[in-house]
């Protein structure tokens, strides 16, 4: 082996960094094992929606790996993805078998899917949506069966029916890690007992809110038991600090016990980049809860422009980067996760999928595109990848996953001083690169550090 393109990894004792040590004739990489953990949780969450995977794969739909006909929770493993998100309606079998894209994900659909994602070894978000149907900022349509019920009994039957809920995913091996009670609830839910907002925006009507969803949790805590996944609050104002604002300080004061604040972060829909990292930024110094982005998507074709990033494969990529860098690097790294809503979904003649096969993990043929990897890379171990060039220059280059961080040197250990190095970062791929002159110093040490 050529001395000049040696490279060996060690275990840093010192410090939680990353080093190069060079000289004329050697390039040595001193490289961390292991991630920066995130405050409140085990470990950031790279994640996916596929609450549909079934529904396209009984229509045929067929989902690719190089070429080859896969498992598409094989893919997202493969991928480095680490949990899948599932929605949950209340909907009847007969509901399900009338209208199947818009009611077939009740309990009898959703729980051998969500079996499938703990043997694909992944973690399991359950999103409650507390519907027949879809449950959103501009519906929150409570249950056929549950109309004529009085709040009373509709706090009880909500926490019976989590509580049962709960208990057959756990009996069947499917406990979820993360629930959400309720689906972008912006303006409440089960309306119009737990609706907020506009005429509703009243001290009672946020006391029903906090009262619901306080029974909804002692549901899950009924069934859970020592195995209590943690709860998320889930609104759609990932771009507007404002709305965030007045739902949260109101919510706050109903001493609901949750856990996370996810939010829903749509490019086209909820404003710029920079709008979510304020949002984002805000979120976390006020409530000093963990953060995540629950739902999000980029396009990979048929779109103009989002925000200066194309509407291509090499675009969503950008946008998946540009989404590590916000959320990995909110303040006391609060920032805990990012899923990709419309993951699974591919073309379907007679279906109106409101342009998410455009938006998916999958081209029209079904091959996997390179924001699966993308999402992987978020989660990778922090570690530098050093190449030297014949320009007599360092290429050096860390994943997504550090994609907060800053790149910092010193010619001494142990260091005086850590320098930040400021020569232009840019992301290819799935990983940040910068080039470095090489310098005249004898020892010239590179660490990552957390901004």
């Amino acid at each position: 082996m050529n001395s000049t393109s040696l490279l060996t990894a060690v275990r840093l004792l010192f410090s939680s960094s990353i080093g190069l040590k060079h000289t004329r004739s050697l390039y040595l990489a001193l490289l961390v094992i292991g991630a920066v953990p995130t405050a409140g949780v085990d470990s950031f969450i790279a994640g996916a929606d596929f609450s549909h995977l079934a529904f396209f794969e009984q229509r045929g739909i067929v989902y690719r790996e190089e070429g080859q006909s896969r498992d598409a929770m094989a893919i997202l493993t493969n991928s480095g993805l680490t949990c899948v998100r599932l929605r949950l309606f209340t909907s009847s079998a007969a509901q399900a078998q009338a209208n199947p894209y818009n009611a077939i994900n009740n309990l009898d659909y959703t729980l051998p899917l969500a079996q499938r994602v703990k043997s694909a070894g992944l973690q399991f978000m359950l999103d409650f949506h507390y519907s027949d149907t879809w449950a959103d900022p501009g519906k929150q349509t409570k249950p056929a069966a549950w109309t004529n019920l009085s709040f009373s009994d509709l706090k009880n039957q909500l926490r019976v029916y989590n509580s049962n809920c709960i208990s057959t995913f756990k009996s069947a091996g499917a406990m979820p890690d993360y629930v959400q009670v309720g689906n972008e609830i912006i303006g409440g839910l089960l309306w119009p007992d737990g609706r907020v907002g506009g005429a509703y925006d009243t001290p009672a009507q946020w006391s029903r809110l906090g009262q619901l969803l306080t029974n909804a949790i002692a549901g899950i805590r009924d069934a859970a038991g020592a195995e209590m996944p943690r709860i998320i609050i889930h609104i759609d104002r990932g771009g507007d600090w404002g709305g965030t604002q007045w739902f949260f300080d109101h919510l706050l004061r109903q001493e609901v016990p949750f856990d996370l604040i996810g939010q829903s972060y749509y490019p086209f829909w909820h404003g710029s980049l920079e709008s979510l990292g304020t949002c984002l930024t805000n979120t976390a110094q006020r409530y000093d809860q963990p953060v995540l982005i629950a739902e999000t998507a980029f396009p990979w074709t048929n779109s103009a422009s989002i925000h200066g990033l194309p509407a291509t494969p090499e675009g969503q990529v950008q946008f998946t980067a540009a989404l590590a860098r916000i959320v990995r690097g909110l303040p006391g790294r609060k920032g805990v996760g990012v899923f990709w809503w419309g993951t699974e979904y591919q073309r379907l003649a007679g279906t109106s999928l409101a342009g998410f096969d455009q938006r998916s993990f999958f081209d029209f043929e079904g091959n996997v595109l390179p924001v699966a990897k993308a999402f992987g890379e978020m989660v990778a171990p922090v570690r530098l990848s050093v190449q030297p060039t014949e320009a007599s220059t360092l290429s050096i280059s860390w994943p997504l996953s550090a994609s907060a961080h800053s790149l910092v040197t010193t010619t001494t250990l142990p260091p005086t001083v850590w320098l930040t190095v400021t020569n232009p970062v840019q992301t290819s791929g799935n990983i940040n690169r910068t080039v470095i002159p090489i310098g005249t110093a004898s020892n010239q040490f590179y660490r990552l550090e957390s901004r």
